[in-house]
């Protein structure tokens, strides 16, 4: 049977795919695909859910569970965040990409503000959204590239200190959320919309981060090749939870973060004491690479 045109996808520039990586999240997941369906932010046929092989079997109800005619990916592995989001992009077919994380939803619909700026700027490749509580506190979703000393403030009781506050608010662009749309160094993998064009050039997800950096990394490598990235004030997406890596240094999770973190530098230069400008970033990158971006790690 011929697919009807309104089930086509649609590949215009205003046109917005999704992807929401799932695992072990069902509730959430279907939580977070009734808020886009319920506010007009995109269509079902525009919608992807990557199942990473949640071994709660969540992938099979979500398929059986979702409207029709969204699309249901379940991967053989669960290769990270990353390689989710790389699998989810390849099946869409638009311009424009918003990525998601499953414990987020939205309470009204303003995402026409990012489809213009895409518009407006063609060297946009990132747009990252406002992050907020569900009491509408910022979780402040944009930052600059870290130094040793963002990251000894902010993974330790130093950042308790009053002093080092003001690090802190500059790490985390605190001044910034009242405006315009503004250039940060890295914005949040939870909710943000990536140019496909672009993250096809820069060489999509780089999947040896099996969770946590794989945006900074994205972000990173968009500045590398000339593309911007944006903090957008005024489209919100409500986050439930915090990520998990503020549970402690020692956790399994902040261990993984700081893995993540390490690959980051072993790629893009450790930043002793200063953060790294985006010209200092790129030629160290340059120096540095020495195998395709995407590729998983063999050791």
């Amino acid at each position: 049977m011929p697919t009807s045109p309104e089930n086509q996808p649609d590949v215009s520039p205003k046109a917005m795919g999704v992807v929401i990586v799932n695992y072990n999240t069902q509730a959430l997941t279907l939580q977070c695909v009734a808020s886009l369906l319920a506010h007009d932010i995109a269509r079902a046929c525009d919608i992807v859910v990557v199942d990473n092989a949640s071994p709660d079997g969540s992938g099979a109800r979500l398929a059986a569970t979702l409207p029709a005619q969204v699309r249901v990916v379940q991967s053989d592995r669960n290769g990270g965040f990353g390689a989710g989001v790389n699998l989810g992009i390849a099946v869409l077919t638009t311009e424009l990409v918003l990525v998601l994380n499953p414990d987020t939803y939205f309470q009204s619909n303003q995402v026409d503000q990012i489809t213009a700026l895409f518009e407006q700027r063609p060297r946009l490749g990132v747009a990252g959204l406002k992050l907020i509580n569900p009491d509408g506190s910022l979780q402040y979703s944009a930052r600059r590239f870290y130094s040793l000393p963002d990251i000894l403030v902010r993974r330790t009781l130093l950042s308790q200190l009053p002093a080092l506050q003001a690090r802190v608010d500059s790490h985390l662009l605190k001044r910034k959320w009242d405006g315009e749309p503004f250039e940060a160094d890295w914005v949040m993998g939870t909710g943000f919309v990536v140019r496909r064009s672009a993250f096809m050039q820069v060489g999509r997800m780089d999947e040896r981060y099996f969770l946590y950096f794989e945006e900074v990394d994205l972000c990173a490598r968009m500045w590398v090749h000339g593309w911007q990235v944006l903090a957008v004030p005024s489209v919100e997406l409500v986050h439930e939870h915090q990520r998990h890596s503020a549970h402690g240094i020692w956790s399994k999770s902040g261990k993984i973060h700081l893995l993540s973190m390490t690959r980051f530098f072993a790629k893009f230069g450790v930043p002793w004491l200063k953060r790294p400008s985006r010209a200092g970033l790129s030629r160290t990158y340059g120096r540095r690479r020495v195998r395709p971006l995407g590729s998983p790690s063999r050791g």
